[in-house]
């Protein structure tokens, strides 16, 4: 049985518009982590530098992949500042705040994307788009666990 979604292009840029946004939520923190990374300073320097870098390198691969789908929905991905800033419920940060303020707003941030994602999964799962699904449900578990790994910063040892 073919899925009539294939062939319904106005669904499709339906999901590739949310698809829109969880790739503008993901580069907006992607430039905020990197930017974290450049200027962490204090006693956690050296190992938040390194997260950080993980972090920004898993979501620049996400990105990529992200607006690739969106081309596959045969919509054209936004790619600059302009559109991401309209997409976003993410704020920038031009600032350097101290490492618990960085961690604070990764992980706020991560539950934001992780909360766009799993809008994506539901419009997709609605649609029978399976390929949209699956990675906005890989972008689920990824958010939360990063959300999870920063919360677990903030938490005094015992």
């Amino acid at each position: 049985m073919t899925n009539p979604y294939i062939n319904d292009q106005a669904a499709r840029a339906q999901t590739a518009a949310l698809i829109g946004r969880l790739l503008a939520d993901s580069y907006i923190i992607y430039l905020k982590t990197q930017g974290f990374h450049w200027n962490v300073v204090g006693p956690q320097f050296e190992p938040l530098h390194t997260l950080f870098q993980d972090q920004y390198i898993e979501l620049a691969q996400a990105i990529d992949e992200i607006a690739e789908r969106i081309r596959a929905l045969g919509v054209k991905a936004p790619g600059s500042f302009f559109e991401f800033q309209a997409l976003t419920s993410i704020s920038e940060e031009t600032g350097a705040p101290a490492a618990d303020a960085m961690i604070n707003q990764l992980l706020s941030d991560h539950n934001t994307a992780s909360r766009t994602a799993l809008q994506v999964v539901r419009e997709a799962e609605t649609q029978g788009d399976v390929a949209t699904a699956d990675l906005a449900t890989t972008r689920v578990t990824q958010h939360e666990k990063t959300a999870w790994m920063l919360s677990s910063l903030l938490k005094p040892s015992k």
